[in-house]
């Protein structure tokens, strides 16, 4: 278990025998404090964690973790000045005061992380990262005990946050890896020291902050240059993918492709979507063809599948438990199917949104039966793709759309793509707010229909569908 003097440890390179004192898990947020929790207090630009010192000590939190001055009244053991044999430890609950507090999870995340012998699968990509994540997870608890992130707790602060969660039993760890600048992989890889590398794809998402597609994949390979060496390593690469297939060559684990392509090690032919009941397809691997069907949506999905088919049969699982894995998967696309008062069918993917994944929404929908009314919100973060983009999931919910509704000024440039490509304007609205979507939607809608709601998270879309979802 994860104590007082582990903490200590990696901050000072020192481990008392008087520091017993157990840490159940840490956070962020007080309202997540739990007994005997870690509080680690980060000053961010809108919120200062040191504020809430006290509220997490009222939901149990015996430890907290500051760089600077907090209520008075709270004890505080220094760890900016040498602990040595003669150093008062405080009774908890009391705060540790370090020089800077998000240095310091992530030095005690490293630290923590080297104490145990388990296999790490790393996942980033641009698209389908969290997904992944939970269907590879699935597979692998069929035989090993596997810590996975929590939601998307996939960055500098959320990764620290579940090696901190790892204790004596897990065999697998499965820990998606965010991006946003070259280095960012990198040093997660440091932290969570990786044996396979599961890549997804190269889009544009982020593209705003990175530069362009090909600073992306820079980024994203830092995970395949980061394994161990083959046996040990190996990196799950998709052959569909022009921009992740060089990465072959820039690492010294071994490489296994998937994808569509039958050069592929673990290829995938025959796939049918089968809307809300998931897909079914042929999976090829070493000769032998075995047919499947999966409870995930959309036939964009099999990628994703074939990313937790291939960690399972590298981390050394029999087909029939990866069949029954995937089967048994509790994992769907963040998208959620609910149902309005008309008798319509909405499709909540409101969680964020990029041009690759509005195209497989937009996938997802043709499939369907009835009236399709696609919702779509703009999409942020595109940089120079930012018009292209936006372009490009037009042309293709004219293809796809009986109606089309858009939100904010970014999505102008989907309905005006739309129109250009054949949808009649008439079934074309723009909306500056999602109270006027809803309003529209209320007098279109009828039983039958079909809806997908889809923008990026800052638009919060989520609220229309909260606000025409009947219970069930």
């Amino acid at each position: 278990m994860l104590t007082l003097a582990d903490v200590i440890e990696a901050e000072q390179n020192v481990r008392p025998d008087r520091a017993s004192l157990g840490i159940s898990e840490a956070v962020v947020d007080s309202r997540q404090s739990i007994p005997a929790s870690l509080f680690v207090a980060i000053r961010g630009e809108k919120v200062d964690g040191h504020n809430y010192v006290s509220a997490a000590f009222k939901n149990g939190t015996h430890l907290a973790l500051i760089q600077r001055e907090i209520d008075p009244s709270i004890p505080v053991l220094d760890l900016r000045v040498p602990f040595t044999q003669d150093t008062a430890i405080p009774d908890p609950p009391f705060a540790i005061r370090v020089t800077d507090t998000v240095i310091s999870l992530q030095q005690l995340s490293g630290h923590w992380r080297k104490k145990f012998d388990l296999r790490v699968l790393g996942i980033t990509g641009s698209v389908g990262k969290s997904t992944t994540k939970e269907l590879v997870a699935e597979v692998l608890c069929q035989r090993y005990r596997t810590l996975k992130n929590q939601g998307n707790l996939n960055n500098e602060i959320g990764l620290p946050l579940t090696l901190l969660r790892l204790s004596a039993g897990y065999e697998r760890a499965v820990l998606e890896m965010g991006f946003y600048q070259l280095g960012e992989i990198k040093f997660l890889c440091n932290l969570a020291l990786p044996h396979v590398g599961i890549l997804t794809n190269i889009g544009t998402v982020h593209a705003e902050r990175a530069g362009s597609q090909e600073v992306i994949a820079r980024g994203k390979s830092e995970l395949v240059q980061a394994l161990p060496a083959a046996p040990t390593g190996t990196a799950i690469l998709n052959m569909d993918d022009p921009w992740i297939v060089p990465m072959a060559k820039i690492t010294h684990a071994n490489v296994f492709f998937y994808g569509l392509n039958q050069a592929a090690d673990l290829w995938a032919d025959e796939i049918v979507g089968q809307g809300l009941n998931g897909i079914r397809f042929r999976l090829h691997y070493h000769g032998e063809s075995f047919t499947i069907q999966a409870p995930v949506i959309g036939q964009h999905s099999i990628h994703t599948v074939l990313r937790a088919v291939a960690a399972g049969l590298v981390e050394g699982l029999s087909m029939d438990e990866i069949v029954h894995g995937l089967q048994q998967a509790s994992s769907q696309l963040r998208l959620v199917a609910v149902h309005t008062k008309q008798g319509a069918l909405l499709l909540d993917d409101t969680y964020n949104a990029s041009p690759e994944s509005t195209l497989a929404a937009l996938n997802l929908l043709n499939e369907l039966p009835g009236r399709k009314i696609a919702v779509l919100g703009g999409m942020y973060e595109l940089g120079m793709y930012e018009e292209t983009g936006h372009e490009l999931v037009g042309i293709r919910a004219a293809e796809v759309a009986d109606q089309l509704l858009t939100l904010g000024e970014h999505a102008r440039m989907i309905s005006s793509a739309a129109i250009k490509s054949g949808l009649s304007s008439s079934a074309v609205n723009n909306f500056d707010d999602s109270a006027g979507v809803v309003s529209a939607l209320q007098s279109l809608l009828k039983e039958g229909d079909v809806v997908l709601v889809k923008g990026s998270h800052g638009l919060r879309m989520d609220r229309i569908v909260q606000a025409l979802e009947v219970e069930e």
